[in-house]
């Protein structure tokens, strides 16, 4: 099995890095000639935060990279860079659009995560030009200035990492559009499971209080 839009040969190429902790950026994932579909067949969605994949209409070039990240190619490759095993592991994935301002704040993964990735499909080459909205590999978790590297939301775009005792990350405020795939891969299928309620759960109780202001 080959992927239709990811290239992989740029994933690859791409050195990985073990300090702070074990990660890999890459650009070029996705070819300019797919932007306008992507764009055209990108989820609908309205609102900040992360969302769910089964709550989300899959059409098109969106749903064809969707079948790519689920693939079992990204996963080989991203184990030997991160010198992780993720070919079995469950595979949790998510979607945002917008970014509000208390999104991005310097955060460690709980550890139920084993790795995540991103990939960015921004329409814009850089639409945070300032720094804002950047995800940063930090050192420690005092500063967003304490980095190893940072990576914008340019179109095609792509970061992963091992979740490690000292795997801090984060972008600084940014309010705006921001198009992120995320893909987690996760211990286990309870953890998956857990994960999956809870965040069904969080969008649920967003769209009931939204709701309620009226």
């Amino acid at each position: 099995m080959t992927t239709k839009l990811l290239n992989l040969a740029a994933l690859k190429a791409a050195p990985a890095p073990r300090a702070p902790y074990p990660h890999i950026t890459a650009s070029g994932l996705l070819s300019p000639t797919s932007a306008s579909a992507l764009a055209q067949d990108f989820p609908a969605i309205k609102k900040p935060g992360f969302f769910p994949l089964d709550l989300l209409e899959k059409k098109g070039a969106f749903a064809t990279l969707i079948e790519d990240l689920q693939g079992p190619e990204l996963a080989e490759i991203l184990s030997e860079k991160l010198g992780l095993d993720l070919r079995d592991k469950p595979r949790m994935i998510t979607v945002r659009k917008w970014s509000a301002a208390q999104d991005g704040r310097i955060h460690n993964d709980g550890e139920a995560k084993i790795s995540t990735s991103l990939i960015y499909l921004d329409p814009k080459k850089d639409n945070a030009a300032d720094g804002s909205g950047k995800f940063r590999v930090l050192k420690s978790d005092k500063s967003f200035d304490d980095m190893a590297m940072e990576v914008n939301s340019e179109y095609g775009n792509f970061v992963a990492f091992a979740r490690t005792e000292n795997s801090w990350h984060g972008h600084k405020p940014f309010v705006g559009e921001r198009r992120v795939i995320q893909i987690t891969w996760l211990r286990s299928w309870d953890d998956y499971n857990r994960k999956h309620k809870r965040g069904h759960l969080s969008h649920f109780l967003k769209k009931f209080l939204t709701r309620s202001e009226y």
